[in-house]
């Protein structure tokens, strides 16, 4: 729009095989293309963490049901991740269950004595990507979807361990 001095303006083309006969259109379609890179991020999820190009199964039925799985498993990584960058003060029972959270910060705090007050989202989300390998140096940025994938891995061994000395 309004390039600074002494540089060109770029001028970009979304091209589309959709018809696009008003300017409410063309901004709704790119809205649309905007929410590619979360997709992108599902489907890395899926290949990546679920592995499921691996998958091999002799019903179609079988495969179906693992999707249906495999996405709600997607959605929670992707939506853990990004909340977490939109409001990291938020207490983690938002996205993590009592024995969740509580063996996670036993772990981590290498202790059995628990907060008087709930961890926040962001706490929780640096431990888990503690957990999957994140070192969190200032130069590291927010962890990712894989390093959370990683960390929740070894969270769910690590609570099942917990629930295991912490039942009542």
């Amino acid at each position: 729009m309004n390039p600074p001095s002494g540089v060109e303006a770029l001028e970009w083309f979304l091209l589309s095989t959709l018809e696009i006969t008003s300017f409410e259109q063309a901004c709704q379609f790119s809205d649309y293309y905007a929410c590619r890179w979360i997709i992108e991020r599902i489907h890395f999820v899926l290949k990546s963490g679920c592995e499921i190009e691996k998958r091999q199964f002799e019903h179609g039925d079988r495969l179906i049901r693992f999707l249906a799985v495999a996405n709600v498993i997607a959605w929670r990584l992707l939506w853990q991740t990004y909340l977490n960058r939109v409001d990291s003060d938020l207490p983690c029972r938002v996205v993590m269950t009592e024995p969740e959270w509580k063996a996670l910060y036993s772990f981590i705090h290498k202790t059995a004595l628990l907060p008087l007050e709930v961890p926040t989202l962001g706490q929780v989300t640096a431990w888990i990507a503690q957990l999957g390998g994140f070192l969190g140096r200032k130069a590291d940025g927010p962890p990712g979807v894989k390093v959370l994938w990683q960390g929740w891995r070894r969270l769910f061994d690590i609570t099942q361990t917990w629930l295991i000395f912490n039942t009542s």
